[in-house]
């Protein structure tokens, strides 16, 4: 294998209660998103932008979270537990980037194109941060699909928040990978 064999190989989520509260420096952080920035885009329209909350913004911005699924949730779905767990999620990771598609003004240029290119751009990010030894955690519960998340990070009615990526630093090692379902499944040949 080669180095980006073993990367894409290796490569795991770590939920951030697995996260040792460790802190990653900003400069590090910042060469993840220049090679996010490296994804393939069609018409070059580069629709990946990045909210980063750095320190005890992620613990405000986790309190946040919670807050809006607290307004922006019926009674009767709402639960303790979900509003606990969305305060408290960010408590041990470095920094928080919020992953969103902003929408460029090409009308050529299918929404379904944009999202891919954004999910491409997070792709770079975790491998790259994989290769570093970091831990993410690519997060899309409570509201962050929810029009009142935009609103929070001031996007636009045709943008999409596609989730939230949790970085640090964790102890432990990794288990190994698994595929559930053989490639042969998922794989059509035509000659």
């Amino acid at each position: 294998m080669t180095g980006i064999d073993d990367v894409i190989r290796l490569r795991r989520t770590v939920k951030p209660v697995f996260m040792n509260g460790g802190s990653i420096p900003d400069a590090e952080v910042r060469e993840l998103l220049e090679l996010a920035d490296w994804a393939p885009t069609h018409a070059h329209t580069e629709p990946w932008y990045f909210v980063v909350f750095a320190g005890d913004a992620v613990r405000q911005f986790d309190r946040d979270h919670a807050e809006l699924y607290k307004e922006h949730t019926p009674a009767d779905k709402f639960l303790t537990a979900t509003y606990e767990k969305l305060e408290k999620m960010g408590k041990t990771a470095s920094h928080l980037i919020v992953l969103c598609m902003k929408r460029g003004n090409n009308p050529n240029i299918p929404e379904q194109e944009e999202v891919v290119a954004t999910a491409c751009a997070a792709e770079n990010l975790l491998l790259a941060a994989s290769a570093r030894g970091l831990a993410v955690y690519w997060g899309t519960g409570g509201r962050t699909y929810h029009p009142a998340m935009k609103e929070y990070l001031g996007l636009g009615e045709a943008d999409k928040v596609l989730g939230l990526l949790y970085l640090g630093y964790a102890d432990n090692v990794q288990a190994p990978g698994q595929r559930i379902k053989p490639l042969e499944e998922k794989v059509r040949w035509v000659r």
